[in-house]
């Protein structure tokens, strides 16, 4: 029997990348979760062949991404799956945002993939085996007012992944990203809350009138669908899919 694959998902405390620290976890993987915050649900997993370890970490810092990796490497010897999931959203007029928060945008959500991947793909390239996941957005694509930070971030996460796919392409590496529109998430609820505030309209109004405007099927995605791509692209059968930018938005881009 083949031993665990390591994966390292960040951000993963809640929301999307709890929902995929979880699946991978149930695929049979070691665990490790880089986070500012500690994961709730740590000790609901648990099994005697599986580890699950949290690391508070600051990615927003090269030295943080670079001990992370070097005690993931110390205690579990490799990291087969990365899946660089941490992200936050700003609001603001381009020529109100914030200096400070657009270089903090680009250095978790762009910066730090790029870090993280450069520090694992040596190990990944010896094993001839890895897996790369980038969580974009459907604004890695499109663009929506007030969210230049954001945007910025996550359009160069796919120009990132195609680099990575070229270059760990012939050792067994893939990268892919993966675009999701508005998944139902403490975050994006809150989001939904603050606008129905402003606007003075039903949280119900927010989300299917504003939310939900661009969106076919008029349904928020569900952490656990973007899971499920995760778990796909770490899988044997995802082998020959790298370089792709994966959306999952429920037909907005179709118009």
């Amino acid at each position: 029997m083949s031993l665990p694959k390591t994966a390292l998902v960040t951000g993963a405390a809640s929301g999307i990348g709890a929902e995929i620290a979880k699946t991978l976890f149930d695929d049979g993987c070691h665990v490790v979760i880089a986070d500012l915050n500690e994961p709730a649900y740590l000790s609901d997993l648990a099994t005697a062949n599986q580890r699950v370890l949290y690391i508070p970490t600051d990615l927003s810092k090269q030295e943080s991404c670079q001990a992370l990796v070097d005690r993931i490497l110390k205690e579990f010897g490799a990291v087969d799956i990365l899946v660089n999931n941490a992200g936050f959203q700003h609001i603001s007029p381009l020529e109100e945002f914030p200096e400070t928060v657009w270089d903090k945008m680009l250095q978790v959500m762009l910066t730090a993939p790029f870090l993280l991947s450069k520090y694992v793909l040596p190990g990944m390239k010896q094993k001839h085996w890895g897996r790369i996941i980038n969580m974009g957005s459907i604004h890695s694509q499109v663009a929506s007012l007030n969210k230049a930070g954001y945007i910025a971030a996550k359009h160069g996460l796919v120009g990132l992944t195609k680099a990575t796919a070229l270059e760990g392409g012939p050792f067994g590496v893939t990268a892919n990203v993966i675009c999701p529109a508005y998944v139902r998430t403490p975050l994006v609820e809150q989001q939904i809350a603050a606008q129905a505030e402003t606007l003075g309209l039903s949280v119900e109004e927010v989300e299917s009138q504003v939310f939900l405007k661009a969106s076919a099927t008029g349904k928020m995605i569900e952490p656990a669908e973007v899971a499920s791509m995760v778990s796909y692209l770490c899988s044997g059968q995802a082998k020959s899919i790298t370089g792709a930018c994966w959306t999952i938005d429920g037909g907005w881009t179709a118009q």
